[in-house]
């Protein structure tokens, strides 16, 4: 059975409500003003409505003929942004990005590049994801992502990808100002710091083997779902444990934190992106030249020690 409302119709339609008569709508519809009386009379009849009052010297819409239009404006919308996308595809641009970044990275890395590629005007849906521990590298083994930023380079699974070194993140050991730890004698001892709580960020991996780093031996946990919450929590003196130095700097500076020295310090870790090899267009080419300019993550990462 055939649909009574096509596209073609409601452009009509649009056309008459914006111009105000039916001479005029054919006019910048290029056609005859008996071809828009007819199509208007068809849609009419095959809905069995009427939608425009034509008692006056104008075209008004009576109130099915608004509705129709509202809505229908709706779907114009949504064809003219699927010819485009479709143009686009052909282009070999994606309809989608999507991008994962590790929890070692505070999300606003990935805003001055976002910005940047919003001004290209290209209609690429982009999607930004907070992974933790393996789960960046899980996101892009299974296909959640299609370009992992801030992973931890020595934790890369086997597998056919493409990796770039962003640069290296310190970690220091942060507590809340009145935890009793800041008043023990540094370097602060494993069996001192085995009596409180870590707080620790789940691991979001689905399929690869799921990792943690910091704690010490016979260490309770306190498990939070983000790098956020883990700041919050431990401001807050529920738990202790190591912080990258860039989601702590703020609350050191603050005074909501204080870094301890201890007896076995943690090494810095290596940083990369990474996608996988022979699946990229243009979108994620753009992000990936965009990130690998060499001073792209000068802000926020130190350069990697050889």
């Amino acid at each position: 059975m055939p649909y009574p409302i096509s596209i073609d119709a409601l452009r009509v339609l649009d056309a008459i409500a914006r111009k105000g008569t039916f001479a005029a709508a054919a006019d910048e519809l290029h056609r005859v003003p008996s071809a828009v009386s007819y199509t208007i009379h068809k849609l009419e009849e095959d809905l069995n409505v009427q939608l425009f009052d034509r008692s006056g010297h104008r075209a008004l819409l009576t109130p099915a003929g608004r509705y129709l239009l509202e809505q229908g404006r709706q779907l114009l919308e949504a064809t003219d942004t699927l010819a485009r996308s479709t143009q686009r595809v052909a282009q070999g641009w994606e309809t989608r990005l999507r991008i994962a970044l590790d929890s070692l990275l505070p999300i606003r890395v990935l805003f001055s590049a976002v910005q940047q590629f919003r001004e290209l005007e290209v209609p690429v849906e982009i999607q930004l994801t907070e992974e933790v521990f393996a789960g960046s590298w899980d996101a892009l083994h299974t296909g959640r992502a299609d370009l992992i930023v801030g992973a931890a380079l020595d934790a890369q699974p086997a597998g056919s990808y493409d990796t770039y070194t962003i640069g290296q993140t310190g970690f220091v050991y942060a507590v809340s100002p009145d935890h009793p730890l800041t008043r023990e004698l540094e370097p602060v001892s494993e069996d001192q710091i085995r009596h409180w709580p870590a707080v620790v960020v789940a691991d979001s991996s689905r399929q690869l083997p799921p990792g943690s780093a910091g704690i010490f031996a016979r260490q309770s946990t306190l498990t939070v779902s983000g790098m956020h919450q883990k700041v919050q929590t431990q401001m807050a003196g529920l738990g202790v444990g190591w912080l990258p130095e860039l989601h702590a700097a703020q609350a050191l500076e603050a005074g909501e934190l204080v870094a301890l020295k201890v007896n076995k310090p943690r090494r810095p870790v290596d940083l990369c992106m990474a996608r996988r090899k022979g699946e990229a267009g243009k979108a994620q080419n753009w992000f990936w030249e965009h990130l690998s300019t060499t001073n792209y993550f000068d802000e926020w990462l130190a350069p990697v020690q050889q």
